[in-house]
C-alpha cells in the first residue's frame, strides 16, 4: 500500500477557486458576461437595492449590453419582458439597441415595447443620452411611427396616460402623418391643436360627454383620466366594471370606500376577473403581487373576493413543479432580505422585501413538494414550523415575519451534513451575499465547500440558486449540477423544472435565453 501521507485526498482541492468579492467584501464567483446581462436584466429595476445603487445599475447594465453581441442584448431585452415581467430594463436594453445595432432592435421592437408605457419609457431613456444618443434617428422614428400606425384610435387615446415624455410629446416628436380623419382629430385633441370634435373617435367623444356631465355612462378609459373629477357610487361602479386586472388588484379598498361591491352581481364579476388565467397571464402578473393584494385588502372586502385572491395565487404559481426525490429549499431570511424587492425609488418603493418573494418561493415548493424541507437561514438555520397543508400565503406570513442577522449561504448544507441527511434537490433563494462563511481559508466559497462535501454523500444531487438582487456575483459556480437564476417571476419555475430533468446541454440559464427566437 503507497504511503497515507502522501497520497491522502486533499481537502477542497476540487472546489473552484473563487475569482471576485461580493458586496460585503466577501468570497465570490463572477458571472461571465452573458449570465450577468441577464441576471441584472431580470431582478435589476433602477431602485436603490441594500447593496447597489440605481446609478451602480445602470453603469453594470451598459457595460455588459456593450459587451456581448447585439443578437443575444436582444434577447435578453424579450426574456426579461415577456418571461421575466421587466419594464425599465427591456427598454434600457432597447435603448442600447438602437445606438448599437438599429437593425436587431427592428427585429424585436414590437414584441418589447408592447404597450404605451413602454414605449414613452423607451423614448425617455433614449433621448436621456444614457444609451449612446440623444435624438431618435431615422431607424428608431420610424420604428415609433410604425408603433402608432399599429394601434387602434381607442389604444392610442388609451395609452395617453401619463408623461415625462407623454405620448403626446412622442407624437411631437415624430410628426405622424394620419391616416384617418379619426386619427388626425385624435393628434389633434393630444397635441391640444384645433381638431374636428365630431370626428373625435367615439371613446374620445364619450370621455368628454362624461367630464361635462352630458352623459353618466362611464367611459372605458383608463383610471388615471376619471379619478381627478367628482365621482358618485354609480360612476365608481362603472369604472371597477371596466377595470383591468391590475388596477383592480390595486384599488380593492378604493373600491370598498366608494361602494362598488354594493352591486353583487359587479362583486361576482370582479372576483371572476381576479381569477381569469387569461387575465392573470395579460397582465404580467407576479405572484408576490396577489401576496400583497391579499394582505393589504381590508376586512370588508367581500369574501367571494379574498377568496378569488387565492385562486389566483394558485393559478399564478402553476408552474411550480413536483419534483421527484428528496428537496431541501432554503430562503435567505437575513437582514440584506429587507431591501425592496425592485429597489427603492421615491414615490415608487414597493412594500414587497426580497425576504416576503423569498418566503413565498419556499412555500410555493412546500405547498407542490409536502414532503419538502424548508431551512431558513441568516446567521444560522432558523428553527421554523411549516404545514404543507396550509396556504401558500400562511406559511410565507410565517417564513416572511423572521427576518434580520448576517447572511451564511453554507448554514442549510451544515446543517444537513450534522444530520448525514440526504437530498436530490437544494433550493436556495437569496441575494446571494454571504458573508459570514466568507472569511474562512480555502480556494472557495464556504458554499461550495458544504455543495463538495455533501456530493460526497449525494453524488446526483443538484443545486440551484435563485437570485432576487442584481449584484452579479454567486456563491456557487455555475456547472453540470448547479443552476444559477435571476428573476422573480413564475418562468423561474420553469427554468428550475427544466434544469431538475436533464432538459439543459451547456450554460444552464444562458442557454434559455439564447432559445429566444422572433
Amino acid at each position: 500500500m503507497a504511503h497515507k501521507n502522501l497520497f491522502r485526498s486533499i481537502p477542497g482541492k476540487l472546489i473552484p477557486a473563487a475569482d471576485a468579492r461580493n458586496a460585503e467584501g466577501a468570497k465570490a464567483y463572477a458571472y461571465e458576461p452573458k449570465h450577468k446581462l441577464a441576471q441584472v436584466a431580470a431582478t435589476g429595476c433602477f431602485g436603490a437595492t441594500y447593496y447597489a445603487s440605481a446609478g451602480a445599475q445602470l453603469e453594470a447594465i451598459l457595460e455588459l449590453a456593450n459587451r456581448v453581441e447585439p443578437l443575444f442584448v436582444a434577447r435578453t431585452a424579450l426574456y426579461a419582458r415577456e418571461r421575466g415581467h421587466m419594464k425599465d430594463m427591456p427598454a434600457l436594453l432597447c435603448a442600447v439597441l438602437a445606438a448599437k445595432a438599429p437593425g436587431v432592435l427592428a427585429e424585436v421592437f414590437e414584441r418589447v415595447i408592447d404597450n404605451g408605457k413602454m414605449l414613452r419609457t423607451f423614448v425617455q431613456m433614449l433621448r436621456s443620452g444614457v444609451a449612446g444618443r440623444k435624438s431618435l434617428g431615422t431607424l428608431p422614428k420610424r420604428l415609433v411611427l410604425r408603433w402608432l400606425a399599429n394601434r387602434s384610435d381607442e389604444a392610442i387615446f388609451k395609452a395617453s396616460v401619463g408623461a415625462s415624455p407623454s405620448l403626446a410629446d412622442v407624437v411631437k416628436m415624430v410628426h405622424p402623418k394620419p391616416a384617418t380623419p379619426a386619427r388626425e382629430a385624435l393628434y389633434g385633441y393630444l397635441l391640444n391643436k384645433a381638431h374636428d370634435a365630431a370626428a373625435l373617435p367615439e371613446l374620445v367623444r364619450a370621455y368628454e360627454a362624461f367630464k361635462r356631465g352630458e352623459s353618466r355612462a362611464v367611459p372605458a378609459v383608463p383610471f388615471e383620466l376619471l379619478t381627478a373629477l367628482e365621482l358618485d357610487t354609480q360612476a365608481w361602479q362603472g369604472i371597477a366594471r371596466h377595470a383591468g386586472w391590475q388596477m383592480t388588484r390595486m384599488n380593492l379598498n378604493t373600491f370598498l370606500r366608494h361602494g362598488v361591491f354594493k352591486d353583487r352581481e359587479l362583486t361576482e364579476r370582479i372576483a371572476q376577473r381576479l381569477r381569469d388565467p387569461d387575465e392573470i397571464r395579460r397582465a404580467k402578473a407576479f405572484p408576490y403581487q396577489l401576496m400583497v393584494a391579499h394582505a393589504q385588502a381590508h376586512a370588508e372586502v367581500p369574501h367571494a373576493v379574498r377568496m378569488a385572491l387565492l385562486d389566483a395565487m394558485d393559478r399564478a404559481l402553476a408552474n411550480v413543479p413536483a419534483f421527484e426525490g428528496r428537496v431541501a429549499v432554503c430562503p435567505d431570511v437575513s437582514g440584506s432580505m429587507s431591501s425592496a424587492v425592485t429597489g427603492a425609488r421615491p414615490g415608487a418603493t414597493s412594500v414587497v422585501r426580497c425576504i416576503d418573494v423569498a418566503a413565498l418561493i419556499a412555500a410555493a415548493i412546500l405547498r407542490q413538494n409536502p414532503s419538502a424541507r424548508v431551512i431558513p437561514f441568516e446567521t444560522d438555520v432558523v428553527k421554523v414550523k411549516l404545514n404543507a397543508r396550509d396556504t401558500v400565503l400562511t406559511n410565507a406570513e410565517k417564513l416572511a415575519k423572521i427576518g434580520g442577522g448576517g447572511t451564511n449561504c453554507s448554514a442549510p448544507l451544515k446543517l444537513l451534513a450534522r444530520e448525514r441527511a440526504e437530498a436530490d434537490l437544494v433550493i436556495y433563494v437569496s441575494d446571494n451575499q454571504s458573508w459570514v462563511d466568507g472569511q474562512a481559508g480555502g480556494r472557495g466559497t464556504g458554499l461550495m465547500a458544504e455543495w463538495t462535501a455533501f456530493k460526497q454523500r449525494n453524488p446526483k444531487a443538484k443545486l440551484v440558486c435563485i437570485d432576487l438582487q442584481p449584484y452579479g456575483t454567486t456563491q456557487a459556480q455555475e456547472r453540470a449540477d448547479i443552476l444559477n437564476v435571476g428573476g422573480f417571476s413564475d418562468h423561474v419555475f420553469e427554468v428550475l423544472d427544466a434544469f431538475h430533468r436533464d432538459r439543459f446541454s451547456g450554460a444552464h440559464w444562458v442557454e434559455v435565453i439564447e432559445q429566444v427566437t422572433w
